[in-house]
């Protein structure tokens, strides 16, 4: 569903969304993942007040999930669920789950808490092909939305091409509904960016051709330098994630060419003779 005039109130959807392509959720292109490192509830009711149109997916960072007082966690939950944003804790929690042995503990409390998805990652850990698997098809038994990330935290590992597709094929196949490549919260010296934090536009390229259903990647970008970069190289629909919370409404003018940076990919110069 496009945006049109009547949904946008005074401002014409022309200026609303230069793009014309932007769409309201529920979306499965162009989703935006903000990270919550630990938000106060004024803060966070804030948020979604002011964005939740622009939200799709919340992560609650690593484990913070864990040292959130669990009425105040269980509020935001319940918040967000109003709204319409999917939220799940940074893969890094399960991971430990799995380290110690306490995988079923870890699924009952996403039940008891009210977490709508989960995301299953190796970041840290080493997991088999077939103990991803089972974590993927556990995740979707227990009704839970799944996402997956491909990636190692260190950056002494860097991106394989040939493993990104198949494990973006079988997370896929498996039930994953996409797959996030990882960035880290600092976007330097990880992934798609090196040691300075700039973007390898070339090695993104190559990543959007090798897989079948490049729509169904996420891009960590923390950086507004490199959330231009993935914008301008894999489009205006691409998947972002770990934008940060002040963030979003400055990302979501980006995304819809409101900026700069974008108004460039859709209209000529004013001077063009």
């Amino acid at each position: 569903m496009s945006f049109t005039d009547n949904q946008v109130g005074c401002w014409p959807s022309r200026l609303i969304d230069p793009s014309g392509i932007r769409t309201a959720k529920p979306r499965t292109t162009g989703m935006t993942m903000v990270m919550d490192k630990g938000m106060g509830m004024s803060e966070f009711m804030d948020m979604l007040e002011l964005a939740h149109e622009h939200i799709d997916v919340i992560k609650l960072g690593f484990g913070t999930s864990a040292v959130t007082p669990l009425s105040l966690l269980s509020t935001k939950l319940e918040a967000a669920a109003r709204h319409d944003v999917i939220v799940i804790p940074g893969g890094t929690f399960l991971e430990i789950a799995v380290a110690q042995g306490m995988v079923d503990a870890f699924f009952h409390m996403m039940r008891e808490t009210g977490f709508t998805g989960v995301e299953v990652s190796d970041g840290t850990i080493t997991l088999t092909r077939e103990e991803r698997n089972a974590l993927i098809r556990r995740a979707s038994e227990e009704g839970l939305l799944v996402c997956t990330e491909y990636g190692k935290k260190d950056n002494s590992t860097p991106f394989v091409l040939s493993d990104i597709v198949e494990t973006f094929t079988e997370d896929l196949a498996h039930g994953a509904e996409w797959m996030t490549l990882e960035g880290r919260e600092s976007g330097v010296g990880v992934g798609v960016y090196d040691c300075s934090g700039s973007c390898d536009t070339s090695l993104v390229n190559r990543i959007v051709s090798a897989v079948h259903t490049p729509s169904r990647l996420m891009w960590e970008a923390p950086h507004k330098e490199q959330q231009v970069e993935i914008l301008r190289t894999v489009g205006l629909q691409a998947n972002i994630g770990n934008v940060s919370p002040h963030d979003i409404i400055a990302f979501e003018a980006l995304r819809r060419g409101l900026r700069s940076d974008t108004m460039s990919a859709m209209v000529q110069s004013h001077y063009m003779i």
